[in-house]
């Protein structure tokens, strides 16, 4: 027994020895005093950086927050975001169905959105990104969380590598616009 638990401490040091480093809970905070209301309003932002995956993905629910107002707006900035592939029709008629049946819960993930206030944020607009052990599954795709205030989960966004340039691309991000709790003024049961 002693030499078998000897052989299984020497199979784990060794796997551990073997094993990548992987990031272990990271976390960054955005923080942005307006929703850009057109592409070049998102590029012009100061934390802009397409080279940070953590960046992209606050600017992908910055993205998003702008489709209240502009749906039009919230695609072109999408755009920007996706890389050398187009947000199309299907993309489109998604975050279209989406955003009719929930059309708060681009605002669930800003600090101060709660159920209880209607998911009203405060400003600045502040977004916070985290990782976890297991999200990078290759050097050039990541899936980063984002908390909303109306799921008990934090929500993935997946993201790919252009190696040419460095920069992060959006190729996941249905679980942003997935379902959320109502707000309390339109729930009976709150």
């Amino acid at each position: 027994m002693k030499r078998f638990t000897s052989i299984v401490l020497a199979l784990v040091a060794a796997a551990a020895i073997a094993m990548p480093a992987m990031a272990q809970n990271n976390k960054k905070t955005y923080k942005v005093n307006a929703i850009p209301k057109s592409a070049e309003e998102l590029k012009a932002l100061s934390i802009f950086n397409l080279k940070d995956p953590f960046c992209t993905a606050a600017l992908t629910v910055i993205a998003f927050a702008a489709y209240e107002s502009d749906p039009e707006a919230c695609y072109e900035m999408l755009d920007v975001l996706n890389g050398p592939t187009d947000w199309g029709a299907y993309d489109k008629n998604f975050c279209k169905n989406q955003f009719v049946q929930y059309p708060y819960v681009a605002r669930s993930y800003f600090a101060g959105a709660t159920v209880a206030n209607g998911y009203k944020p405060t400003v600045p607009y502040t977004v916070t990104v985290t990782d976890n052990p297991n999200s990078r599954s290759a050097d050039d795709f990541i899936t980063l969380y984002i908390r909303s205030a109306g799921a008990d989960n934090p929500r993935a966004v997946s993201f790919r590598k252009k190696p040419s340039t460095g920069e992060w691309f959006v190729t996941g991000y249905n679980g942003l616009l997935a379902g959320i709790r109502k707000p309390a003024a339109d729930d009976p049961w709150y």
